[in-house]
């Protein structure tokens, strides 16, 4: 049996010579095959960027094999001041998707998931209305019922504070706000902090608000757009990780502009959530950078 086994690393730190020398030489030295590599250097900031996967031969794949390499990059990665995060590549990240009362994004994500375009495990989905138990049940993924009782702040904490043990039980890696409707409080923003996504429908920073594609319809609008991005305290401002736009013309009623901006929507959120779990996103301050 092939011991095989490969491995993301994704790293950023301050800019200087050496850099992919050193870590191709790491790499080399432990008998490793690079598979893939993409860096970017910011010449605004000073910062530079990189992701390798790479194939270890030989050896113990499982959780010792990344412990180990964890371990032996630690001094590598002090030694330039390096942020970064090492990921088996085999293992499929945790996803935990939330929604309300509109499904086509939770579908749109459900599917993808049946039929292998998203490699990842859905251990749970959670929304505050019931509309969509009998989806969750048709894929055999358990939905959790919180539903808002009351307006006080002491009522969002208690059912906030449901929603993060589902998350931290099933050991979540993302959380996926699926059209969740549901304003997050700052404290589980911050719990939430680099592992949840949102899906906006509006190409940000137009159109906030509710009935954006109305917005859009009555300031005539020629594109219409979604926006996915980290969750932050800051409502809507988040790093955007991506945006879609569609064509549209003056013939259009605001029920079709909605229509295909909910198609938009579900392919903006699919690339995020796709590019997250496979470790392709790293933050540049109020920024993302995306190696496709």
């Amino acid at each position: 049996m092939s011991t095989d086994h490969s491995f993301i690393l994704k790293l950023s730190c301050a800019d200087r010579p050496g850099i992919v020398h050193a870590v191709s030489g790491f790499l080399f030295e432990r008998g490793s095959n690079i598979l893939d590599s993409a860096q970017f250097g910011d010449s605004h900031t000073g910062e530079f960027f990189m992701r390798v996967h790479f194939l270890q031969v030989g050896g113990d794949p499982g959780k010792e094999g990344l412990e180990g390499l964890r371990a032996a990059f630690t001094p590598l990665a002090d030694e330039f001041g390096m942020r970064w995060e090492l990921h088996d590549a085999n293992v499929k990240p945790r996803v935990v998707i939330m929604v309300s009362k509109i499904g086509h994004c939770l579908n749109d994500l459900l599917f993808r998931y049946r039929t292998g375009q998203l490699s990842i495990e859905i251990p749970a989905i959670i929304s505050n209305h019931k509309e969509f138990y009998q989806l969750a049940a048709s894929y055999n993924i358990p939905f959790h019922h919180f539903p808002l009782l009351g307006g006080s702040e002491a009522d969002k904490a208690a059912q906030e504070a449901r929603v993060l043990d589902v998350v931290n039980g099933e050991r979540a890696d993302l959380v996926v706000l699926a059209r969740y409707m549901q304003i997050l409080s700052p404290q589980l923003c911050d719990a939430l902090k680099g592992r949840a996504i949102n899906i906006h429908h509006s190409f940000l920073p137009s159109f906030k608000g509710a009935k954006p594609y109305y917005q859009a319809f009555d300031r005539g609008v020629k594109l219409i757009g979604a926006t996915a991005h980290y969750v932050t305290s800051d409502l809507d401002e988040g790093p955007i990780i991506e945006q879609e736009v569609e064509r549209v013309d003056h013939n259009m009623t605001p029920d079709q502009l909605t229509a295909i901006g909910r198609d938009v929507e579900c392919v903006t959120l699919a690339r995020a959530v796709k590019w997250h779990v496979e470790h392709r996103i790293v933050l540049n301050g109020h920024k993302t950078v995306v190696f496709r």
